[in-house]
């Protein structure tokens, strides 16, 4: 048996939410986590000023059927099934989308965040550091961060850029032992730069500080 690679091309979509326009202060590009769809995630964005935040969020190209009734989709980023490739298509898809979007604000003055939520963490982490995308802030909101990344990958972000690491102290993903090795790999990534944060929830997309962002 002889497995083999062939190239194609492949079309995806991706949700926006508000209207970019003069008055656009913020920037987002916001990657959902594991079993979400694009256009529900992005909701968790719908109580930020509309007029200041266009927010972008990519979709995941891998669906599934989350349920045996076959009713509810879901999508994932990546797995360790051909994970070299499959990040390669992926990083491919997102710099495709990044490259259309961007020709509408290049003569905006607008403060780009990017944000991941759980495997989304994983995905922005990545794309950001091998395409040294500026950015004002960086949220890794309840993921884990890659092992492959190290402090160089990031040493092109302004020392102004902010990094915000976080998770809600009920989530049943983290435990004291997962939170410390999390922090320990965020410290040495972007030394005095990261803000470690948590919050009162469970492993889902905090809206509160999302907030937080763009209200200080």
């Amino acid at each position: 048996m002889s497995e083999q690679q062939i190239s194609y091309t492949h079309n995806n979509s991706y949700t926006t939410l508000n209207t970019l326009s003069a008055k656009t202060k913020y920037v987002w590009l916001a990657f959902h986590g594991m079993g979400h769809l694009s256009r529900y995630f992005i909701k968790h964005f719908e109580g930020l000023n509309p007029i200041e935040n266009y927010i972008i969020a990519p979709q995941a190209p891998s669906k599934y059927y989350q349920d045996k009734r076959f009713k509810y989709v879901g999508a994932s980023w990546l797995t360790r099934e051909s994970t070299t490739i499959e990040k390669e298509n992926v990083l491919n898809y997102v710099d495709a989308v990044w490259e259309h979007e961007k020709k509408q604000w290049q003569q905006l003055d607008v403060d780009v965040i990017l944000m991941g939520f759980s495997q989304g963490v994983s995905i922005v982490s990545r794309w950001a550091s091998s395409r040294k995308i500026e950015c004002t802030q960086l949220m890794l909101h309840s993921g884990g961060i890659p092992t492959e990344l190290v402090r160089s990958d990031f040493e092109y972000l302004s020392p102004t850029t902010r990094v915000h690491y976080l998770f809600g102290n009920k989530d049943e993903y983290y435990n004291e032992a997962r939170h410390t090795e999390e922090q320990l790999k965020g410290n040495r990534l972007f030394g005095d730069r990261l803000e470690v944060k948590v919050f009162d929830g469970i492993h889902e997309v905090s809206d509160a500080e999302i907030q937080s962002l763009v209200s200080n």
